[in-house]
């Protein structure tokens, strides 16, 4: 058994109730290599943030949960190391489908996980949920878990449809769990491709898609039924059309890639919205980078040579995020 507090990592508790309180957001960015963390700690401490650094089920069969665990040990001592004396550094399993692979997690130094029973029926959801919270509280780990489905595809996590959240159950629900956060569906999506072409208008003037606005009347109703409970967005990547197009540009193709407007994730930041994922936005960023640098650099073959202006990438965009986006600087 490896406590993350021995690792001096955090949960999520007293995180979510300041932002909550505070009117922000912090950033839940998933990792799965050594330059994205490296980018996240580095943006975290220059914005003076704290963060979630998430680990997906692809990211454990991808880099070894075992190496990531250390690798979250590591960024923060690195975090220290660059001059923050007190990180605040969460290490969480993103979409655990099931207790099993809960409580691995927990056991081997995370100090948050996600249990995501949204899948299942309503009931059958409740019973897996609480009982992932009842292992991990045992622990001072803390859970979220979901309520609704997203659509969109996102590594193993996929669904055709979207199913929003129904506002009616969230108090049964968090009730009965007992859950620490509740991430819930409001038209979010996994993935690069978020939306097609048929949901979107096309802006007359540059021919890019409009995605669809979020349904912010289930949230504001959401914050009625469960006052001051941290929710969560997943799938709010921007997909930024400067790096699809540059991913474009340089042999790449991602034709009507499209996110999640900005100013939509800004108002949702300061509602009931504590923790908001993004993982499709950093591998655009350092696909960008690594396709822009290789194209004009052809005698490149260095891994190093083109991982750098990939980490310096990502970590532009991770500073973007914290900042313009959910509020979360100067927190620490």
């Amino acid at each position: 058994m490896v406590n993350y507090k021995e690792l001096g990592l955090v949960n999520t508790r007293e995180m979510f109730k300041k932002a909550v309180a505070g009117g922000y957001a912090i950033p839940a960015f998933n990792f799965n290599t050594m330059e994205q963390m490296q980018a996240i700690v580095q943006a975290a401490v220059e914005t003076k943030s704290p963060v979630i650094m998430q680990v997906s089920k692809g990211a454990r069969n991808y880099a070894n949960g075992t190496i990531l665990r250390y690798m979250a040990q590591g960024a923060v001592e690195y975090a220290k190391e660059l001059g923050c004396e007190k990180p605040e550094i969460v290490l969480h399993l993103d979409h655990g489908d099931s207790f099993e692979i809960c409580k691995e997690c927990i056991d081997n130094g995370f100090s948050s996980v996600m249990i995501d029973g949204s899948s299942l029926p309503y009931e059958e959801n409740i019973a897996l949920t609480k009982k992932v919270v009842e292992y991990a509280h045992k622990f001072d780990v803390t859970v979220e878990a979901e309520l609704g489905v997203l659509a969109g595809v996102e590594d193993e996590v996929s669904s055709a449809v979207s199913h929003y959240t129904k506002p009616e159950e969230v108090v049964d629900f968090s009730t009965r769990s007992g859950c620490d956060s509740l991430a819930i569906s409001i038209g979010t999506s996994h993935g690069a491709y978020k939306f097609t072409p048929e949901q979107c208008t096309r802006d007359p003037k540059t021919g890019k898609l409009v995605p669809p606005p979020l349904a912010f009347d289930i949230l504001h109703e959401i914050e009625k039924q469960l006052p001051g409970f941290p929710i969560v967005l997943h799938g709010s990547s921007s997909v930024p059309q400067d790096e699809v197009d540059t991913i474009n540009a340089f042999g790449g193709k991602l034709p009507d890639a499209v996110g999640i407007p900005e100013e939509q994730l800004r108002e949702a930041s300061k509602s009931a919205v504590c923790k908001i994922n993004i993982d499709s936005d950093s591998r655009l960023a350092m696909t960008a980078a690594i396709r822009k640098h290789l194209a004009e650099n052809p005698s490149h073959f260095d891994p190093r040579q083109y991982l750098k202006p990939a980490r310096e990438n990502m970590k532009k965009m991770y500073i973007h995020k914290i900042v313009e986006v959910l509020g979360s600087d100067n927190k620490l």
